[in-house]
């Protein structure tokens, strides 16, 4: 049976600097664009778009965070994601991404720019392999950290959640 250390040192995953998790860039476009051509939040240029492998395990999390750009995740194999998506204007929700579709997971999910996400597997599960595609491509200057008292304060709902992924 395939397992987390089988996949970490086949596809040479390193851990995330900031966010928690393993990673390995795949694709990060050539062309790029110039700050001028962007929105103002975004200093300095960017690539068209960037990809990674991202893998969670047990032991590891999605420390809640948000991003200057969308990230679209995309589920490959192993045990299925709960992902905490919350918007700054007020609500938030749970979507669970995995393969088992006729029970309500997505094997696609959509963050969008300046949502606050945080991720972990589903109790029991032993890892996930997921990818994230990000659109003007991933650059750590455009990644926040989530603050616990302030998310768990503004999205009371999800408090027990927040305080395990933050």
């Amino acid at each position: 049976m395939l397992t987390a250390n089988q996949i970490i040192t086949l596809f040479n995953l390193k851990p995330h600097p900031e966010e928690g998790g393993y990673f390995a860039e795949t694709y990060r476009s050539s062309e790029t664009l110039s700050e001028k051509a962007l929105p103002s939040r975004y200093k300095g240029i960017r690539s068209f778009g960037t990809a990674i492998y991202y893998l969670l395990t047990p032991e590891i999390f999605s420390v809640m965070h948000r991003l200057q750009s969308d990230e679209i995740f995309h589920f490959y194999l192993g045990d299925p994601v709960e992902i905490l998506q919350l918007r700054p204007d007020g609500p938030g929700k749970v979507i669970t991404i995995g393969s088992d579709i006729l029970n309500g997971m997505q094997p696609q999910v959509l963050v969008p720019r300046g949502v606050w996400q945080g991720a972990r597997l589903i109790k029991g599960g032993k890892f996930a392999l997921l990818g994230t595609t990000v659109s003007p491509g991933f650059e750590l200057a455009d990644y926040e950290s989530g603050q616990r008292e302030e998310l768990a304060n503004s999205h009371p709902r999800f408090r027990d959640l927040i305080t395990a992924l933050t």
